[in-house]
């Protein structure tokens, strides 16, 4: 059964423009220990893609706190939510700490688009629970 539905669109001009301004700073709010060391690998070898890699990730999890309901208040919080991916290639949500026990407390399952095209990326997630 459905749980939440949560969808974002992310200007990828707004992300470069914090980056610009804040630097890392603004990545290590947003990206979890595992994100950041990709965006650091893309951006080394094309900042372009570091900064495209920050624009899905803000977007995804944008997408997840609207998807169980929560915003970005407790549990969900930037660093707690990681988007990874399958070895397919398929992204998934990874949860740590508290975010991930409360998840789980509720029977929860999500399922994770995202996609950037030019000037913005997108998120699409699907939240299910499996308690009667």
């Amino acid at each position: 059964m459905i749980y939440g539905i949560g969808t974002d669109i992310c200007d990828i001009r707004r992300i470069r423009a914090s980056l610009e301004k804040h630097g890392d700073r603004f990545a290590q709010k947003v990206l979890s220990d595992n994100e950041m060391q990709t965006y650091r690998a893309r951006s080394a070898r094309w900042p372009e893609r570091g900064v495209r890699y920050v624009a899905t990730r803000f977007s995804a999890k944008e997408a997840f706190s609207k998807a169980i309901g929560l915003g970005m208040r407790m549990p969900m919080t930037w660093r707690l939510c990681e988007v990874a991916k399958l070895p397919s290639g398929q992204p998934t949500l990874v949860l740590h700490g508290v975010l991930k026990a409360w998840f789980e407390a509720q029977g929860l399952t999500a399922h994770v688009s995202v996609s950037d095209e030019s000037d913005y990326a997108t998120s699409y997630v699907v939240v299910e629970t499996h308690t009667a």
